[in-house]
């Protein structure tokens, strides 16, 4: 009900760098880059009520990261990962015919060899920016299937 000092972040070197919201979750990347969440992802599960590590990003250098209804997508390193448990709506982006939740990170293969500068999520889509500065990133990001609202 009152705002609070999230004492794991209050000690020196361990202040929180990025924060992010999600629907019943919090993120922060520490200023020595480790991951930490707290709230519910699952409403199966137990809330986490205090700042815990993600064990599965341990040692990725996060630049962005999103969250949905109950999906997260990060840019970390040269990938693209995420994780949503189920029911999830395609937003992961791992492709057609493949699973659409997972409660476990994955590298977002669809998006291998692109790399993502930001980004975003919705409750059932997920948004990047990619890097085309080079004809081979360009080359990449033309071959990703076209969204085209007209041709649906």
């Amino acid at each position: 009900m009152v705002p609070r000092l999230v004492k794991l972040f209050d000690l020196p070197g361990r202040g929180a760098s990025q924060i992010y919201a999600g629907y019943t979750c919090s993120f922060a990347v520490s200023e020595v880059g480790g991951l930490f969440f707290w709230g519910a992802t699952n409403t199966s599960r137990e809330s986490t009520m205090y700042p815990k590590a993600v064990q599965d990003l341990c040692g990725w250098r996060i630049r962005s990261l999103a969250c949905g209804k109950s999906s997260i997508i990060v840019a970390a390193d040269e990938s693209t990962i995420s994780w949503g448990p189920s029911p999830t709506f395609g937003e992961l982006g791992y492709g057609d015919h493949k699973p659409k939740s997972s409660t476990a990170a994955q590298e977002v293969k669809t998006l291998d060899g692109i790399f993502t500068e930001q980004v975003a999520m919705g409750y059932s889509h997920s948004l990047v920016i990619a890097r085309d500065e080079s004809e081979t990133e360009k080359e990449k990001i033309k071959k990703l299937p076209e969204y085209n609202p007209r041709t649906l």
